[in-house]
């Protein structure tokens, strides 16, 4: 896509990364997460508490990720976008989503159990959308862990020119530094191809009897300001932004979302039918 010389203020595109961690249940995806918002000083040490991003009761109660979750993270001075999807074969389509807004996949193995069926499944998923996908060993800690054995598979599956896979520890935080520098060194900054008409994919959503429809949206284009009137393109729905910002986890408001960034955009639209997946977020008098 080409990359037009910007007639306004917009981020550096080339220091946001955006990357999902997909793996099996029970493979440490959730605790690798944790080690991300603490190295990245997302999370205060004193504020942190296991499964951060695992906002659900049931999520918690089982030790079990259903909802992805998207967090911006500030890593020297670049942007990491991680959306944390989950692991459980019922929960595929959620995967489909998240890669779909995402340039970059952390391909996470458990040293003691191996590749799984289910993680076969969404490499292949991150394949298919052209993903630069980077290989981990979780779980290196335990007296069980078969490192070289489970490196093995994963050569098996990717291909021997699969590059450096990484040995961590998503308990201890060995070895977690490594990957997000080799993050910022591997996955490709998001591209775009207009600079002046605004427009970002819907991922995901959810239903606030407050805001109405929440929209979760990866920015593809321009710029996307709080007061500007625009549709969703499908659905042929008016609205004007009331709020938008970014997750930290948490949702922090924002004046604008440019090109390449995660966040979301509150409609205030009290239809929750008119959201869905894959629409688009345009400006209403350039659409």
């Amino acid at each position: 896509m080409a990359v037009f010389k910007l007639p306004f203020q917009l981020m550096d595109i080339q220091k946001i990364r955006n990357f999902c961690i997909i793996a099996h249940i029970d493979h440490g995806k959730s605790t690798l997460a944790d080690r991300f918002l603490e190295v990245t000083g997302t999370i205060e040490k004193r504020k942190m508490q296991e499964q951060f991003l695992d906002l659900m009761e049931l999520e918690r109660e089982r030790g079990i990720t259903i909802k992805m979750q998207p967090v911006r993270m500030k890593y020297k001075d670049y942007i990491l976008n991680l959306i944390d999807t989950p692991g459980h074969i019922d929960f595929n389509y959620e995967v489909s989503r998240a890669l779909k807004a995402v340039e970059g996949a952390i391909l996470l193995v458990d040293a003691t159990q191996g590749v799984q069926a289910q993680t076969i499944t969404n490499v292949e998923l991150a394949k298919a959308q052209g993903l630069k996908i980077i290989p981990v060993i979780n779980k290196i800690d335990l007296p069980s862990a078969m490192v070289e054995e489970t490196e093995e598979e994963i050569y098996n599956l990717l291909g021997h020119d699969v590059g450096e896979i990484f040995a961590v520890s998503g308990k201890t935080g060995e070895g977690v530094e490594k990957v997000l520098e080799h993050i910022i060194e591997v996955v490709p900054a998001p591209k775009f191809e207009y600079a002046d008409r605004p427009r970002a994919l819907v991922f995901d959503f959810e239903y606030s009897n407050h805001q109405g429809v929440i929209l979760y949206v990866r920015v593809t284009d321009g710029i996307i300001k709080k007061g500007e009137e625009v549709t969703l393109a499908q659905a042929k729905e008016k609205f004007i932004i009331g709020e938008l910002g970014t997750f930290s986890p948490q949702r922090v408001q924002s004046e604008n979302l440019t090109a390449g960034e995660i966040g979301y955009i509150v409609t205030s639209i009290k239809k929750p039918s008119i959201a869905s997946v894959g629409d688009s977020v345009v400006s209403f008098k350039e659409p």
